[in-house]
Protein backbone atom coordinates (compact mmCIF):
# COMPACT_ATOMS: atom_id res chain seq x y z
CA UNK A 1 0.00 0.00 0.00
CA UNK A 2 1.48 3.36 -1.02
CA UNK A 3 1.20 6.62 0.84
CA UNK A 4 2.41 10.20 0.43
CA UNK A 5 3.14 9.67 -3.26
CA UNK A 6 -0.32 10.44 -4.57
CA UNK A 7 -1.68 13.96 -4.26
CA UNK A 8 -5.22 14.11 -2.90
CA UNK A 9 -5.64 17.76 -3.92
CA UNK A 10 -8.66 18.24 -6.22
CA UNK A 11 -7.65 18.12 -9.88
CA UNK A 12 -8.64 21.74 -10.45
CA UNK A 13 -6.06 22.88 -7.91
CA UNK A 14 -3.15 20.83 -9.23
CA UNK A 15 -0.68 21.78 -11.98
CA UNK A 16 -1.20 20.20 -15.38
CA UNK A 17 2.06 18.26 -15.07
CA UNK A 18 0.78 16.55 -11.93
CA UNK A 19 -2.73 15.93 -13.24
CA UNK A 20 -1.43 14.35 -16.42
CA UNK A 21 1.22 12.20 -14.76
CA UNK A 22 1.07 8.63 -16.18
CA UNK A 23 -0.72 6.07 -14.05
CA UNK A 24 0.33 2.93 -15.94
CA UNK A 25 3.41 1.74 -17.78
CA UNK A 26 1.62 2.09 -21.10
CA UNK A 27 1.02 5.79 -20.45
CA UNK A 28 4.71 6.50 -19.84
CA UNK A 29 6.38 8.31 -22.74
CA UNK A 30 10.06 7.80 -23.52
CA UNK A 31 12.65 5.48 -21.93
CA UNK A 32 12.18 2.60 -24.41
CA UNK A 33 15.60 1.25 -23.37
CA UNK A 34 14.13 0.63 -19.90
CA UNK A 35 10.41 0.12 -20.51
CA UNK A 36 10.25 -1.58 -23.90
CA UNK A 37 8.88 -5.14 -24.10
CA UNK A 38 11.17 -7.55 -22.30
CA UNK A 39 13.38 -4.84 -20.80
CA UNK A 40 14.51 -5.59 -17.23
CA UNK A 41 12.81 -2.64 -15.52
CA UNK A 42 9.46 -3.29 -17.20
CA UNK A 43 9.66 -7.00 -16.36
CA UNK A 44 10.52 -6.21 -12.72
CA UNK A 45 7.61 -3.77 -12.36
CA UNK A 46 5.05 -5.99 -14.07
CA UNK A 47 6.13 -9.06 -12.09
CA UNK A 48 6.16 -7.08 -8.82
CA UNK A 49 9.75 -8.16 -8.20
CA UNK A 50 11.55 -4.87 -7.65
CA UNK A 51 15.02 -4.83 -6.15
CA UNK A 52 16.74 -1.76 -4.73
CA UNK A 53 17.30 0.65 -7.58
CA UNK A 54 18.29 4.21 -8.39
CA UNK A 55 16.60 6.24 -11.12
CA UNK A 56 19.17 8.72 -12.45
CA UNK A 57 18.29 11.30 -15.06
CA UNK A 58 17.61 14.98 -15.79
CA UNK A 59 14.51 16.70 -14.42
CA UNK A 60 11.21 15.83 -16.05
CA UNK A 61 12.23 12.44 -17.46
CA UNK A 62 9.94 10.31 -15.32
CA UNK A 63 11.78 9.27 -12.16
CA UNK A 64 8.93 10.00 -9.76
CA UNK A 65 6.43 8.80 -12.35
CA UNK A 66 8.11 5.40 -12.47
CA UNK A 67 7.99 5.26 -8.67
CA UNK A 68 4.25 5.98 -8.77
CA UNK A 69 3.66 3.34 -11.43
CA UNK A 70 5.67 0.86 -9.39
CA UNK A 71 3.61 1.77 -6.33
CA UNK A 72 0.41 1.09 -8.26
CA UNK A 73 1.65 -2.34 -9.37
CA UNK A 74 3.24 -3.61 -6.18
CA UNK A 75 1.60 -5.52 -3.35
CA UNK A 76 4.34 -4.33 -1.01
CA UNK A 77 4.04 -1.63 1.64
CA UNK A 78 5.17 1.45 -0.30
CA UNK A 79 6.05 4.73 1.38
CA UNK A 80 8.13 7.76 0.55
CA UNK A 81 10.61 10.28 1.89
CA UNK A 82 12.00 13.48 0.42
CA UNK A 83 15.74 13.71 1.03
CA UNK A 84 15.36 17.50 1.14
CA UNK A 85 13.13 17.30 4.22
CA UNK A 86 13.96 13.95 5.85
CA UNK A 87 16.78 13.52 8.36
CA UNK A 88 17.98 10.67 10.59
CA UNK A 89 14.76 10.80 12.67
CA UNK A 90 12.54 10.32 9.61
CA UNK A 91 14.78 7.52 8.31
CA UNK A 92 14.45 5.67 11.62
CA UNK A 93 10.70 6.10 11.55
CA UNK A 94 10.57 4.73 8.00
CA UNK A 95 12.69 1.74 9.00
CA UNK A 96 10.40 1.04 11.94
CA UNK A 97 7.38 1.04 9.63
CA UNK A 98 9.25 -1.30 7.29
CA UNK A 99 9.91 -3.71 10.19
CA UNK A 100 6.19 -3.82 10.98
CA UNK A 101 5.41 -4.55 7.33
CA UNK A 102 7.99 -7.34 7.18
CA UNK A 103 6.69 -8.80 10.45
CA UNK A 104 3.23 -8.91 8.88
CA UNK A 105 4.61 -10.84 5.91
CA UNK A 106 4.78 -7.94 3.44
CA UNK A 107 7.75 -6.41 1.65
CA UNK A 108 8.58 -2.75 2.34
CA UNK A 109 9.59 -0.38 -0.45
CA UNK A 110 10.90 3.09 0.39
CA UNK A 111 10.99 5.73 -2.35
CA UNK A 112 13.48 8.54 -1.64
CA UNK A 113 13.17 11.56 -3.92
CA UNK A 114 16.36 13.57 -4.54
CA UNK A 115 18.38 10.92 -2.73
CA UNK A 116 21.61 12.75 -3.63
CA UNK A 117 20.69 15.39 -1.03
CA UNK A 118 21.41 12.95 1.81
CA UNK A 119 24.82 13.25 3.41
CA UNK A 120 27.00 10.24 4.22
CA UNK A 121 25.62 9.86 7.76
CA UNK A 122 22.04 9.78 6.48
CA UNK A 123 22.91 7.23 3.82
CA UNK A 124 24.75 5.11 6.38
CA UNK A 125 21.68 5.17 8.64
CA UNK A 126 19.64 3.42 5.94
CA UNK A 127 22.38 1.12 4.61
CA UNK A 128 22.14 -1.80 7.10
CA UNK A 129 18.39 -2.03 6.59
CA UNK A 130 18.84 -2.20 2.81
CA UNK A 131 21.55 -4.84 3.34
CA UNK A 132 19.40 -7.11 5.51
CA UNK A 133 16.34 -6.77 3.26
CA UNK A 134 14.16 -4.86 5.70
CA UNK A 135 13.81 -2.08 3.12
CA UNK A 136 13.91 -2.12 -0.67
CA UNK A 137 15.22 1.29 -1.71
CA UNK A 138 13.99 3.16 -4.78
CA UNK A 139 15.96 6.40 -5.13
CA UNK A 140 15.59 9.24 -7.62
CA UNK A 141 18.44 11.63 -8.42
CA UNK A 142 19.46 14.17 -11.02
CA UNK A 143 23.12 13.83 -10.00
CA UNK A 144 25.66 11.15 -10.86
CA UNK A 145 25.21 8.42 -8.22
CA UNK A 146 28.92 7.57 -8.49
CA UNK A 147 29.69 10.91 -6.87
CA UNK A 148 26.67 11.42 -4.62
CA UNK A 149 26.00 7.98 -3.09
CA UNK A 150 28.43 6.02 -0.97
CA UNK A 151 29.83 2.89 -2.58
CA UNK A 152 28.25 0.47 -0.10
CA UNK A 153 24.74 1.75 -0.80
CA UNK A 154 25.38 2.01 -4.54
CA UNK A 155 26.64 -1.56 -4.73
CA UNK A 156 23.29 -2.81 -3.41
CA UNK A 157 21.15 -0.98 -5.94
CA UNK A 158 20.82 -1.19 -9.70
CA UNK A 159 21.15 2.15 -11.46
CA UNK A 160 18.71 2.89 -14.27
CA UNK A 161 19.67 5.87 -16.44
CA UNK A 162 16.74 7.91 -17.74
CA UNK A 163 17.23 9.97 -20.88
CA UNK A 164 15.72 13.33 -21.87
CA UNK A 165 12.48 12.94 -23.79
CA UNK A 166 12.79 13.14 -27.57
CA UNK A 167 10.92 15.68 -29.69
CA UNK A 168 8.54 12.91 -30.75
CA UNK A 169 7.82 12.10 -27.09
CA UNK A 170 7.16 15.75 -26.31
CA UNK A 171 4.90 16.23 -29.31
CA UNK A 172 2.90 13.19 -28.24
CA UNK A 173 2.62 14.69 -24.76
CA UNK A 174 1.33 17.97 -26.19
CA UNK A 175 -1.33 16.06 -28.12
CA UNK A 176 -2.31 14.11 -25.01
CA UNK A 177 -2.62 17.29 -22.94
CA UNK A 178 -4.73 19.07 -25.56
CA UNK A 179 -7.14 16.18 -26.05
CA UNK A 180 -7.54 14.75 -22.54
CA UNK A 181 -10.79 16.22 -21.23
CA UNK A 182 -10.56 14.54 -17.81
CA UNK A 183 -7.07 15.51 -16.64
CA UNK A 184 -5.69 17.68 -19.43
CA UNK A 185 -6.74 20.80 -21.32
CA UNK A 186 -9.18 19.12 -23.69
CA UNK A 187 -12.19 20.87 -22.20
CA UNK A 188 -10.71 24.26 -23.17
CA UNK A 189 -10.75 23.45 -26.91
CA UNK A 190 -7.45 25.23 -27.48
CA UNK A 191 -6.11 25.85 -30.96
CA UNK A 192 -2.39 25.06 -31.29
CA UNK A 193 -1.22 24.68 -34.92
CA UNK A 194 0.78 21.52 -35.50
CA UNK A 195 3.62 23.39 -37.20
CA UNK A 196 4.21 25.52 -34.08
CA UNK A 197 4.35 22.65 -31.61
CA UNK A 198 8.04 21.74 -32.23
CA UNK A 199 8.95 25.25 -31.02
CA UNK A 200 7.34 24.55 -27.66
CA UNK A 201 8.98 21.11 -27.56
CA UNK A 202 12.38 22.73 -28.12
CA UNK A 203 11.77 25.11 -25.22
CA UNK A 204 11.13 22.14 -22.94
CA UNK A 205 14.59 20.71 -23.69
CA UNK A 206 13.61 17.10 -23.03
CA UNK A 207 11.75 17.87 -19.79
CA UNK A 208 8.11 16.70 -19.71
CA UNK A 209 7.27 18.69 -16.58
CA UNK A 210 8.67 21.86 -18.11
CA UNK A 211 6.74 21.24 -21.33
CA UNK A 212 3.42 20.90 -19.51
CA UNK A 213 4.17 23.95 -17.40
CA UNK A 214 4.81 25.99 -20.54
CA UNK A 215 1.72 24.62 -22.22
CA UNK A 216 -0.42 25.48 -19.21
CA UNK A 217 1.02 29.01 -19.18
CA UNK A 218 0.39 29.31 -22.92
CA UNK A 219 -3.23 28.30 -22.37
CA UNK A 220 -3.58 31.02 -19.71
CA UNK A 221 -2.25 33.82 -21.90
CA UNK A 222 -3.52 32.67 -25.32
CA UNK A 223 -6.00 35.20 -26.74
CA UNK A 224 -9.29 33.53 -27.64
CA UNK A 225 -7.74 30.15 -26.90
CA UNK A 226 -5.27 30.33 -29.81
CA UNK A 227 -1.62 29.48 -29.10
CA UNK A 228 0.15 31.36 -31.87
CA UNK A 229 3.68 32.65 -32.58
CA UNK A 230 3.16 35.70 -30.37
CA UNK A 231 2.32 33.49 -27.39
CA UNK A 232 5.40 31.33 -28.00
CA UNK A 233 7.62 34.40 -28.25
CA UNK A 234 6.33 35.54 -24.88
CA UNK A 235 7.14 32.15 -23.38
CA UNK A 236 10.65 32.27 -24.84
CA UNK A 237 11.60 35.31 -22.80
CA UNK A 238 14.30 33.41 -20.89
CA UNK A 239 16.72 30.58 -21.53
CA UNK A 240 15.23 27.13 -21.14
CA UNK A 241 18.38 25.13 -21.80
CA UNK A 242 19.42 22.61 -19.20
CA UNK A 243 22.50 23.77 -17.31
CA UNK A 244 23.11 23.00 -13.66
CA UNK A 245 25.99 25.12 -12.42
CA UNK A 246 28.23 22.72 -10.55
CA UNK A 247 26.13 19.67 -11.40
CA UNK A 248 26.50 16.76 -13.77
CA UNK A 249 25.41 18.68 -16.88
CA UNK A 250 27.96 21.39 -16.07
CA UNK A 251 30.90 19.01 -15.94
CA UNK A 252 29.69 17.06 -18.97
CA UNK A 253 29.69 20.24 -21.03
CA UNK A 254 33.07 21.55 -19.92
CA UNK A 255 34.44 18.08 -20.66
CA UNK A 256 32.90 18.23 -24.14
CA UNK A 257 34.45 21.67 -24.73
CA UNK A 258 37.88 20.49 -23.60
CA UNK A 259 37.76 17.35 -25.74
CA UNK A 260 36.60 19.29 -28.80
CA UNK A 261 39.61 21.62 -28.42
CA UNK A 262 41.93 18.65 -27.91
CA UNK A 263 40.39 16.95 -30.94
CA UNK A 264 41.07 20.01 -33.16
CA UNK A 265 37.37 20.66 -33.86
CA UNK A 266 36.88 24.45 -33.68
CA UNK A 267 33.22 24.23 -34.68
CA UNK A 268 32.28 21.75 -31.95
CA UNK A 269 34.40 23.71 -29.45
CA UNK A 270 32.52 26.91 -30.28
CA UNK A 271 29.19 25.09 -29.95
CA UNK A 272 29.97 23.84 -26.43
CA UNK A 273 31.33 27.26 -25.47
CA UNK A 274 28.07 28.82 -26.66
CA UNK A 275 26.03 26.21 -24.78
CA UNK A 276 27.81 26.97 -21.53
CA UNK A 277 27.60 30.73 -21.90
CA UNK A 278 23.95 30.51 -22.94
CA UNK A 279 23.25 28.35 -19.89
CA UNK A 280 24.69 30.96 -17.53
CA UNK A 281 28.21 29.67 -16.88
CA UNK A 282 30.61 32.27 -15.48
CA UNK A 283 32.80 33.25 -18.49
CA UNK A 284 35.93 33.61 -16.36
CA UNK A 285 35.57 29.99 -15.26
CA UNK A 286 35.69 28.96 -18.92
CA UNK A 287 38.61 31.32 -19.56
CA UNK A 288 40.58 29.66 -16.75
CA UNK A 289 39.84 26.24 -18.18
CA UNK A 290 41.05 27.47 -21.58
CA UNK A 291 44.37 28.38 -19.94
CA UNK A 292 44.64 24.79 -18.76
CA UNK A 293 43.89 23.52 -22.28
CA UNK A 294 46.65 25.72 -23.69
CA UNK A 295 49.24 24.11 -21.42
CA UNK A 296 47.89 20.58 -21.37
CA UNK A 297 46.96 20.02 -25.01
CA UNK A 298 48.93 22.54 -27.07
CA UNK A 299 51.97 23.18 -24.93
CA UNK A 300 55.20 23.91 -26.74
CA UNK A 301 53.82 22.86 -30.10
CA UNK A 302 52.57 26.48 -30.18
CA UNK A 303 53.58 28.60 -27.15
CA UNK A 304 51.45 31.46 -28.49
CA UNK A 305 48.36 29.51 -27.43
CA UNK A 306 49.01 30.16 -23.74
CA UNK A 307 49.69 33.85 -24.38
CA UNK A 308 46.45 34.16 -26.37
CA UNK A 309 44.50 32.40 -23.62
CA UNK A 310 45.96 34.81 -21.05
CA UNK A 311 45.03 37.73 -23.29
CA UNK A 312 41.47 36.41 -23.47
CA UNK A 313 41.25 36.40 -19.66
CA UNK A 314 42.57 39.96 -19.48
CA UNK A 315 40.24 41.12 -22.22
CA UNK A 316 37.19 39.66 -20.54
CA UNK A 317 38.15 41.25 -17.21
CA UNK A 318 38.39 44.63 -18.95
CA UNK A 319 35.22 44.39 -21.07
CA UNK A 320 32.93 42.00 -19.22
CA UNK A 321 29.91 40.42 -20.93
CA UNK A 322 28.98 40.17 -23.69
CA UNK A 323 31.86 41.95 -25.43
CA UNK A 324 34.62 40.08 -23.61
CA UNK A 325 33.14 36.69 -24.46
CA UNK A 326 34.32 37.13 -28.04
CA UNK A 327 37.95 37.08 -26.82
CA UNK A 328 37.30 33.75 -25.10
CA UNK A 329 35.77 32.44 -28.34
CA UNK A 330 38.87 33.63 -30.21
CA UNK A 331 41.15 31.77 -27.82
CA UNK A 332 39.04 28.60 -28.00
CA UNK A 333 39.10 28.70 -31.81
CA UNK A 334 42.86 29.24 -31.93
CA UNK A 335 43.56 26.40 -29.49
CA UNK A 336 41.34 24.04 -31.47
CA UNK A 337 43.20 24.89 -34.68
CA UNK A 338 46.70 24.85 -33.16
CA UNK A 339 49.07 21.87 -33.43
CA UNK A 340 48.66 19.62 -30.40
CA UNK A 341 51.17 18.27 -27.92
CA UNK A 342 50.79 16.94 -24.41
CA UNK A 343 54.55 16.40 -24.10
CA UNK A 344 54.97 19.00 -21.35
CA UNK A 345 51.93 17.64 -19.50
CA UNK A 346 53.17 14.05 -19.53
CA UNK A 347 56.75 15.12 -18.77
CA UNK A 348 55.64 17.07 -15.72
CA UNK A 349 53.53 14.15 -14.48
CA UNK A 350 56.50 11.80 -14.83
CA UNK A 351 58.79 14.25 -13.03
CA UNK A 352 56.28 14.58 -10.18
CA UNK A 353 56.12 10.79 -9.89
CA UNK A 354 59.92 10.60 -9.59
CA UNK A 355 59.99 13.45 -7.08
CA UNK A 356 57.71 11.38 -4.84
CA UNK A 357 59.50 8.11 -5.57
CA UNK A 358 63.09 9.16 -4.87
CA UNK A 359 62.39 11.39 -1.88
CA UNK A 360 64.55 14.30 -0.76
CA UNK A 361 67.71 13.67 -2.78
CA UNK A 362 70.10 16.66 -2.50
CA UNK A 363 71.38 18.51 -5.56
CA UNK A 364 75.00 17.66 -6.47
CA UNK A 365 77.47 19.98 -4.76
CA UNK A 366 78.79 21.24 -8.10
CA UNK A 367 75.47 22.86 -9.07
CA UNK A 368 74.78 24.46 -5.69
CA UNK A 369 75.44 28.13 -5.10
CA UNK A 370 78.26 29.05 -2.71
CA UNK A 371 77.49 32.52 -1.32
CA UNK A 372 79.59 32.04 1.87
CA UNK A 373 83.20 31.04 2.60
CA UNK A 374 82.10 27.97 4.55
CA UNK A 375 80.02 26.73 1.65
CA UNK A 376 82.96 27.14 -0.70
CA UNK A 377 85.13 25.21 1.75
CA UNK A 378 82.54 22.42 1.77
CA UNK A 379 82.77 22.13 -2.00
CA UNK A 380 79.62 23.96 -3.00
CA UNK A 381 79.90 24.97 -6.65
CA UNK A 382 83.26 23.22 -7.14
CA UNK A 383 83.60 21.92 -10.68
CA UNK A 384 80.55 23.73 -11.99
CA UNK A 385 80.68 24.35 -15.74
CA UNK A 386 79.16 27.67 -16.75
CA UNK A 387 77.24 26.81 -19.92
CA UNK A 388 77.75 30.21 -21.55
CA UNK A 389 81.52 29.68 -21.46
CA UNK A 390 81.22 26.40 -23.36
CA UNK A 391 80.94 25.87 -27.12
CA UNK A 392 77.42 26.59 -28.28
CA UNK A 393 76.51 27.62 -24.70
CA UNK A 394 76.19 23.93 -23.78
CA UNK A 395 78.24 21.94 -21.26
CA UNK A 396 78.28 18.62 -23.10
CA UNK A 397 78.20 15.59 -20.83
CA UNK A 398 77.22 17.46 -17.67
CA UNK A 399 74.55 15.97 -15.34
CA UNK A 400 72.01 17.99 -13.38
CA UNK A 401 70.06 15.19 -11.68
CA UNK A 402 70.95 14.11 -8.12
CA UNK A 403 74.02 11.83 -8.16
CA UNK A 404 71.98 9.02 -6.56
CA UNK A 405 69.30 9.12 -9.26
CA UNK A 406 69.53 7.64 -12.76
CA UNK A 407 69.13 9.81 -15.83
CA UNK A 408 65.59 10.44 -16.95
CA UNK A 409 64.10 11.70 -20.20
CA UNK A 410 60.68 13.11 -19.35
CA UNK A 411 60.16 15.54 -22.18
CA UNK A 412 59.57 13.87 -25.52
CA UNK A 413 58.72 16.53 -28.14
CA UNK A 414 55.83 15.58 -30.37
CA UNK A 415 57.34 16.59 -33.69
CA UNK A 416 54.39 18.94 -34.35
CA UNK A 417 54.59 22.70 -34.62
CA UNK A 418 57.49 24.32 -32.77
CA UNK A 419 58.25 21.04 -31.02
CA UNK A 420 59.63 19.66 -34.27
CA UNK A 421 62.44 22.21 -34.06
CA UNK A 422 62.86 21.61 -30.33
CA UNK A 423 63.20 17.88 -30.99
CA UNK A 424 65.92 18.51 -33.56
CA UNK A 425 67.78 20.81 -31.16
CA UNK A 426 67.62 18.32 -28.29
CA UNK A 427 68.82 15.53 -30.59
CA UNK A 428 71.89 17.62 -31.45
CA UNK A 429 72.66 18.27 -27.77
CA UNK A 430 72.32 14.59 -26.89
CA UNK A 431 74.67 13.67 -29.70
CA UNK A 432 77.24 16.03 -28.14
CA UNK A 433 76.66 14.36 -24.77
CA UNK A 434 77.46 10.98 -26.34
CA UNK A 435 80.63 12.35 -27.94
CA UNK A 436 81.71 13.82 -24.61
CA UNK A 437 81.17 10.46 -22.91
CA UNK A 438 83.34 8.68 -25.47
CA UNK A 439 86.31 10.98 -24.92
Amino acid sequence: MADDLFDSTPAAGRPLADRLRPRTLDEVLGQPHLLGPGKPLRVAIEADLPRSMIFWGPPGTGKTTLARVLAAHTRAEFFTLSAVLAGIKEIREAVERARHAVAAGRRAILFVDEVHRWNRAQQDALLPHVEDGTVTLIGATTENPSFELNNALLSRARVYVLRPLTEADLLALIERALTDTERGLGALHLSFPTELRPTLAAMADGDARRLLGLLELAADIAPDGVIDEAVLKELAGESWRRFDKGGEAFYDQISALHKAVRGSSPDAALYWLARMLDGGCEPLYIARRVLRMASEDVGLADPRALALALDACDTYERLGSPEGELAIAQAVTYLACAPKSNAVYTAFDAAMADARRFGSLPPPLRIRNAPTRLMKQLGYGKGYRYAHDEAGAYAAGERYFPDEMPDRRYYQPSGRGLERRLAEHLAELRARDREAGEQ
